[in-house]
């Protein structure tokens, strides 16, 4: 459009010199409008080290994504201070389209309410574009703990105030949040844990150092069916189906206890709507192709196809969800 503008401010000159500007002048006009996206790499940031749900779900869509526009996608693990170094370094990326973030509840409408100043605003600095999965959190104990069911679980905590610990990958994760929830629930005293990161909390959780810990599915049912942890309950109102045998937690004594751990694509915000739109479609496509949707019902990650609207309007109704129970629970960043 520049050229073609500069070429329209010549109109003083020959009319034979504007003739033979004006064809140029449109075709490189034509060749930007043309441009399609992407044409260089695209960057998928996750605010966590590989091997939890976020980076999980980046790197399912992004091998797909990859194929569909013939360019690289490649995950960027950005780990530390409960999500926020790389939730920071996603909001202030450029919004080309270039850099994308996997956000997921903690980062996106958690810490804001738990953290005074940030630096930056998630609500308003990263555009929703598409929710990937919506995953049930497992309770994980070590094997050789003496508690088999969530029961057991509250009756040796409730005996034992402030030596039961439990871990989560950063203060204001809904893994964190759902242990939050259930010793709010049950007036239980636990210590919480932060990791940087999942793999050395599960090692840590083998050994017996730690007493719980709410984790992804996609992490947990490996550890699960490998027999190196065991499941006494999951967060979701429905039991998972590829944990048929383990209750809920609404089943073990708390009523109505329902907290998930979902994950989605956002841009920066000004990510021009064309983008958005050509992501939104491509992810939704990506998510309904049969391999992935089985993969998905298996581990109870699959949500209905949605819209960029539809995502900022469930992404809002999660903030005030989380807001109240950070609010009921005194909830205070730890660090």
């Amino acid at each position: 459009m520049t050229k073609f503008t500069s070429t329209l401010r010549q109109a003083r000159k020959p009319l034979s010199a504007l003739c033979l500007l004006l064809p140029l002048a449109l075709l490189g006009t034509a060749a930007i409008a043309a441009d399609p996206y992407p044409v260089k790499p695209i960057s998928i940031v996750v605010a966590y080290a590989p091997g939890g749900q976020g980076d999980t779900f980046a790197r399912i869509v992004g091998e797909r994504l990859g194929t569909v526009y013939k360019q690289p996608v490649l995950v960027d693990n950005k780990p530390g201070v409960s999500g926020t170094i790389g939730t920071r370094f996603a909001a202030k990326a450029k919004n080309d389209g270039y850099t994308l973030f996997l956000g997921q509840t903690g980062e996106i409408t958690v810490n804001r309410v738990l953290m005074k100043d940030m630096g930056y605003d998630p609500m308003k600095e990263l555009t929703p574009v598409v929710l990937i999965g919506n995953a049930p959190l497992v309770m994980l104990a070590p094997v050789d703990a003496p508690y088999n069911t969530v029961a057991e679980f509250i009756q040796m905590a409730r005996a034992k105030p402030g030596e039961f610990s439990y871990g989560s990958v950063g203060a204001g994760t809904p893994g964190h949040l759902s242990a939050v929830a259930l010793g709010l629930g049950l007036k239980l005293d636990m210590v919480h844990v932060p990791y940087k990161g999942v793999g050395p909390l599960l090692s840590d959780l083998i050994a017996g150092r730690l007493q719980a810990f709410f984790s992804s599915a996609s992490a947990a049912v490996p550890q699960v069916k490998g027999g190196k942890l065991k499941a006494l309950a999951v967060t979701t109102p429905q039991r998972m189906s590829s944990l048929p045998q383990v209750p809920t937690i609404a089943e073990s004594g708390l009523p109505g206890f329902s907290y998930t751990l979902w994950g989605g694509l956002f841009a920066p915000a000004g990510t021009p709507a064309s983008v958005i739109d050509s992501l939104n479609r491509e992810v939704n496509a990506i998510l309904a192709s049969p391999d992935i949707r089985a993969r998905f019902d298996a581990d109870n990650l699959a949500v209905p196809k949605n819209s960029p609207t539809e995502f900022a309007t469930y992404v809002r109704a999660e903030s005030v969800k989380f807001e109240k129970l950070v609010k009921d629970a005194n909830l205070k960043l730890e660090q």
